[in-house]
């Protein structure tokens, strides 16, 4: 992978960022009956159930965003912009979640213990250990230890 020109990247001053500084990251995950959901996200990944909305979203709290389960039924129309109807068979996208644990190893046993997929072995990368899984609604994810705050390596970016 060639590293990106620091010079050329855009630096923004803070004032620059008006209405952007305090943004807030809410993560929606599309899922067919709510119940399986929360007691997969629950055990799987110790998140806990704070509220369920109108009967058809469920608040899970414990990680560093607030993520909400939304119960769409399979076959119904994911966005009026694409033929395509709900499918939550496995599927790709090129946006996942990556869960940051403590030990990845025993992260997987409990994701595995609650239903996840394991996709990959343990991959070792810039002071990272990561695990790939699929949850019981085709969403993939990631399990990822490291050995510091966050990956090491790099330009200092």
């Amino acid at each position: 992978m060639s590293e990106l020109p620091s010079e050329k990247l855009p630096r923004l001053h803070a004032t620059q960022l008006t209405g952007w500084t305090n943004m807030k990251v809410l993560v929606n995950i599309d899922v067919p009956a709510l119940a399986p959901a929360v007691a997969f996200y629950t055990a799987a990944l110790g998140l806990k159930l704070n509220r369920v909305i109108e009967e058809d979203v469920a608040e899970l709290a414990g990680a560093s965003s607030v993520i909400y389960l939304l119960q769409n039924p399979p076959g119904s129309q994911a966005a009026s912009t694409l033929a395509r109807a709900r499918d939550y068979a496995r599927h790709w996208t090129p946006v996942h979640l990556d869960f940051v644990v403590d030990d990845v190893a025993v992260a997987a046993k409990r994701a595995i213990g609650a239903g996840a997929a394991q996709e990959s072995e343990c991959i070792q990368w810039n002071g990272s250990k990561c695990i790939t899984f699929s949850d019981p609604f085709g969403h993939g994810f990631c399990l990822i230890e490291f050995a510091a705050e966050t990956y090491s390596g790099g330009n200092g970016m």
